[in-house]
């Protein structure tokens, strides 16, 4: 099941931890009702040799948006300076399990860096199986990096508001099933509740297990074949603000469908805008 493009087992990492072509990267996030600091966590312990990977901050900053896909030459130069470059193997994790590390994921291949994993399970069930942790950053040199940014890998809100409107595409927000059909009210203030006209609910949380690892294949194509997902389409994955999308995105990579991209703004940006329509229920 280890596959170093998509997702790999924590008894994968710990064979390979001291392969001097392997970059870790702490790439955790959390939402502000979480009540959570990522950087303070990761200080405090992290699996050795893991880079933190700051995802507000590794952004674009121009944007009111939160965390938008950083211009390619920011992308370079923070990945630099963290040592991660040409030739390496990168496993992301994240510390709720599997959440915002698949950003990261999704981020390098945009980028047109694929030879990156998530860490299934993350940070958490690294810890609980025992393996070890340090909380000592780890010594950093620069690395070249060649970036191809592969634009077909992300959708803008004009391309998403064609999409709804042409139904050729299959749009999978990842939201809470209450916050996709409008009933609970969203976290960030001043946005609209509801969803995408047109698009389906594939809750990000159950493409997971108990543990916080992902689901086999058969199960994720039934999920996704459960929530009326047509994948003979190009899909367009969505959520809050383009973190839990990626989650989607990994999952449809496992299950052999290449043909996806993700709305980068997702609902904070579809939600505050009067003139996009909005389906609830």
């Amino acid at each position: 099941m280890d596959d170093p493009k998509t997702l790999v087992s924590t008894d994968w990492l710990a064979k390979n931890i001291n392969s001097p072509d392997l970059r870790i990267i702490d790439a955790s996030w959390y939402l502000p009702d979480m009540n959570r600091n990522p950087r303070a966590e990761y200080d405090a312990g992290h699996i050795p040799g893991a880079r933190f990977f700051d995802i507000d901050e590794i952004s674009d900053g121009r944007s009111a948006l939160p965390h938008m896909v950083p211009p390619v030459e920011k992308f370079m130069s923070r990945m630099r300076a963290m040592g991660v470059g040409d030739g390496h193997q990168v496993v992301v994790y994240d510390g709720a399990g599997l959440f915002s590390a698949a950003r990261v994921w999704w981020l390098f291949r945009l980028m047109g860096k694929t030879d990156i994993a998530v860490l299934d399970g993350g940070y958490p069930k690294w810890v609980a199986e025992g393996r070890e942790v340090e909380d000592l950053p780890p010594v950093l040199r620069d690395r070249h990096i060649t970036v191809q940014r592969q634009a077909n890998l992300v959708r803008d809100v004009t391309q998403v508001a064609a999409a709804s409107k042409l139904g050729d595409h299959t749009i999978l927000d990842a939201r809470a099933p209450a916050r996709f059909k409008g009933t609970d009210p969203e976290p960030r203030p001043g946005l609209r509740s509801g969803h995408i006209p047109g698009s389906k609910n594939v809750f990000f949380r159950d493409l997971l297990k108990s543990d916080g690892t992902m689901k086999p294949v058969a199960e994720l194509r039934e999920i996704f074949n459960d929530a009326g997902a047509d994948l003979s389409k190009p899909v367009i994955t969505t959520c809050g603000s383009g973190i839990t999308a990626a989650v989607l995105s990994l999952a449809l990579e496992r299950i052999g469908n290449r043909n996806h991209s993700l709305y980068d703004g997702s609902w904070a940006e579809w939600g505050q805008f009067d003139q996009l329509a909005v389906e609830t229920g």
